[in-house]
């Protein structure tokens, strides 16, 4: 049995500081690097590799994109997954002209000028009123460079319409998101959860886009509570 933390756009280990020693007296635990991959496919196939144990995914946002690419790929292998803010929707038509523009922000003025604009709509209340908080998500994501940001957005912007593949899923899932999330609304998460056979749905209040980091002990209580009951 191992555990795998999947972040998000990106995020890197940052994202899951707080969970890795709580969840590692459960099981090993491992967070997948998404980097040098331009497609979620390539991402999920990285995540398979070099690992017999049976998996429990754990993804957060594109990482929850990236945990149904490797049931897609290898439904043995999966032992139960984790959705946290994600969605499982192809691209819309909407999504490109504002993905670009962020790529070419990137490019011009770096990757703290796509922080300041991204992160309102990604923190709940309180997070953003948590100067240290949003200090240290800005830190994380100036550790990316453009040209990942650009591959990731590629990544995304070309993904597959994984709403077909809900209904195949057969391991324990646990699909989660924040009240306060602007990127991906509650009722977004309640469709994903009613399309997967036996699937549980939390809802963390007073959270987020990035809830890991934002709620962290809610977060930490959940994922211990539905591993102590599938695991």
């Amino acid at each position: 049995m191992q555990i795998v933390l999947i972040p998000g756009l990106m995020n890197d280990g940052w994202v899951w500081r707080d969970q890795v020693g709580p969840l590692s007296r459960v099981a090993p635990v491992r967070i997948a690097r998404n980097d040098g991959c331009d497609s979620l496919a390539a991402m999920g196939a990285r995540l398979l590799e070099g690992a017999d144990d049976q998996l429990w995914l754990i993804g957060h946002s594109m990482g929850g994109r990236v945990a149904l690419e490797a049931w897609a790929q290898a439904p043995g292998r999966i032992a139960g997954m984790a959705l946290f803010s994600t969605g499982a929707h192809g691209p819309r038509e909407s999504e490109r002209p504002g993905r670009m523009r962020l790529v070419e922000l990137a490019r011009e003025q770096g990757l703290g000028a796509v922080a300041a604009e991204w992160l309102p709509p990604m923190l709940g209340k309180s997070g953003l009123a948590d100067g240290a908080l949003v200090h240290g998500i800005t830190a994380m994501l100036k550790r990316a460079t453009p040209d990942i940001f650009a591959a990731q957005q590629r990544a995304l912007l070309g993904r597959e319409d994984r709403l077909p593949l809900l209904a195949t899923i057969s391991c324990p899932t646990l699909v989660a998101t924040g009240r306060e999330d602007g990127w991906a609304s509650t009722a977004q998460h309640a469709e994903i959860a009613e399309a997967i056979p036996g699937a549980e749905l939390r809802v963390i209040e007073g959270a987020g886009h990035m809830m890991p980091v934002e709620a962290p002990e809610a977060v930490n209580m959940m994922l211990l509570d539905w591993l102590a009951r599938h695991a």
